[in-house]
């Protein structure tokens, strides 16, 4: 448990910087929903869009490993919104729970893990699997979002509704934005790559601080059960469970299958993949719930069991490689 414990630990310390800002009322009730807006609307975007800005051809032309990691992310997704939406949960909501289930925290843990044990040899995959994370699901539970929360019967207005409110996003502009000036082969100028380090450099500490915040606020009992338990679904310690096991067990686990038996992929690399899957929940779900007004007490209180959780299958994970696995 030691090996993971000095990266982990500055997350929890964040996050419970934020609980008792909120517990001893040195913030108010508002805080969480403030802060939440600064990081969806400028230190996420920036951050995004510096990802995708400086990704060469070169780092993100890695198919074995992107369809491995990928494809083990999009069943637990897909697997995931399926059963959420058979238990009754609204598209948008059934969406932040799928995302829950599958948004590895490759920014703020993926990469120094991954660069303590694999030196630089592990900075190309792990910004390929921040990427996918970050950029391609991400815009894809976005998209969900949209689809689900517009009235219109019509497809093509609906279509259209989405892509009205898609392009005022700013999580779909901004890696949008990065990608195009990596194709065109654009620089950043010196003074605006400052403002995008200083605004991406604030996204995950203001992100586990406003996770913190919402901890600290009490959660009426018709909310924390409604969410979960609406239409027969199961009690939310139940999903709040199914969704860590989902994360921290399933992924890693389809990772390996695919990794190992169908692309064949070097040791290093396949266990590169299977370390990045099974990262615990990052603070994007969370981000999305507040962010869109859904229910976001599931989807805390899984980042916090996946990240508590991670001490010991990530402990348990780094033995096996030591041992060959």
């Amino acid at each position: 448990m030691l090996s993971a414990l000095p990266i982990l630990a500055p997350i929890f310390a964040l996050i419970l910087a934020g609980f008792a800002l909120r517990w001893r009322g040195i913030a108010g009730p508002a805080a969480s929903v403030e802060l939440n807006r600064f990081v969806v609307w400028l230190a996420l975007p920036a951050l995004m869009f510096k990802l995708m800005a400086h990704a060469s051809w070169a780092q993100l032309y890695q198919p074995a490993f992107v369809a491995a990691f990928g494809l083990a992310c999009a069943a637990v997704f897909v697997m995931t919104l399926a059963w959420r939406l058979r238990a009754g949960r609204h598209l948008a909501d059934a969406s932040v729970d799928a995302i829950a289930a599958s948004y590895a925290n490759t920014a703020y843990i993926g990469f120094p893990l991954v660069l303590a044990l694999f030196g630089d040899a592990g900075i190309a995959p792990a910004t390929v699997a921040t990427l996918l994370v970050v950029s391609v699901l991400f815009s894809i539970a976005v998209v969900l979002i949209e689809v689900g929360l517009q009235s219109e019967r019509r497809p093509r207005k609906v279509a259209m509704k989405v892509l009205h409110r898609m392009a005022r996003n700013p999580l779909i502009v901004a890696p949008a934005a990065g990608a195009a000036v990596a194709v065109a082969g654009l620089p950043v100028p010196a003074p605006a790559e400052t403002f995008l380090d200083l605004l991406g450099a604030a996204a995950t500490p203001c992100a586990l601080v406003c996770l913190g915040l919402f901890l600290a606020e009490k959660q009426p009992a018709a909310r924390t059960a409604g969410a979960a338990g609406k239409a027969g679904s199961a009690p939310g310690s139940s999903v709040m469970l199914a969704l860590t096991a989902g994360k921290l067990l399933l992924q890693p686990a389809l990772t390996w299958w695919l990794a190992m038996r169908v692309f064949m992929l070097p040791a290093p690399l396949a266990q590169m993949a299977v370390l990045l899957a099974a990262l615990p929940t990052g603070t994007g779900p969370f981000m999305l719930a507040e962010f869109y007004r859904r229910e976001a007490f599931i989807t805390a209180r899984t980042i916090l069991l996946s990240t508590v959780g991670s001490l010991i299958s990530l402990t348990i994970l780094l033995g096996w490689m030591r041992h060959g696995g």
